[in-house]
């Protein structure tokens, strides 16, 4: 029993080192191509994740994910990559947010808004060969996810790799793939 124990403790540990590394590339990857380009940087963040445009005080924009979880790192990222250039100067792009315990219209707004984002962060899961997990991130208002909502984040992604992603995402897609030894996502590749 207690050799299935240190077993099971060095297996976790190695899987949170894969985790730091993970993690780290990414950091890497996006902060090479964007720091000084798009003066943005993806930084890991203690609580909720925000975005904040640069101000007086900080001179760069900051992707700031939660906890250093790699999926909501690149969660954020796809919100970056949706928004566009004028959202981009707002704090949290300016988007309507309902915290945790939403209402099922609430929520319903929320699918709305939230497809092309995960159809993006499943793309760039892919890219890094990580597990996606559709989110409905509203746990205390018990909501599921839909099988609408999976249908249609499916459907953007496959119409995203058809009809091709922006210049930043196909960047930062190419260069994740590289780092990641996978290859480059195909619409067939997201199924249900």
């Amino acid at each position: 029993m207690a050799v299935a124990n240190v077993e099971l403790l060095e297996n976790g540990l190695a899987s949170v080192e894969l985790q730091k590394q993970k993690l780290a590339k990414l950091l890497e990857v996006f902060n090479r191509l964007y720091s000084e380009s798009e003066n943005t940087r993806l930084q890991l963040g203690e609580d909720e994740p925000i975005y904040l445009p640069a101000d007086e005080t900080v001179h760069f924009n900051r992707i700031i994910f939660a906890h250093g979880f790699f999926a909501s790192a690149l969660h954020e990222i796809s919100h970056w990559l949706v928004a566009g250039v004028q959202r981009r100067k707002q704090e949290d792009y300016g988007y309507w947010y309902e915290p945790d315990g939403r209402t099922q219209q609430q929520q319903l707004e929320f699918e709305q808004v939230e497809i092309k984002p995960q159809a993006l962060e499943w793309i760039l899961s892919r890219a890094c060969g990580h597990q996606f997990h559709f989110s409905a991130d509203n746990l205390e208002g018990g909501a599921v996810i839909s099988p609408a909502f999976k249908s249609n984040v499916k459907a953007q992604a496959q119409q995203l790799i058809d009809q091709g992603l922006s210049l930043r995402a196909q960047l930062l897609v190419t260069e994740l793939c590289h780092c990641f030894a996978q290859k480059l996502p195909r619409a067939e590749d997201f199924i249900l």
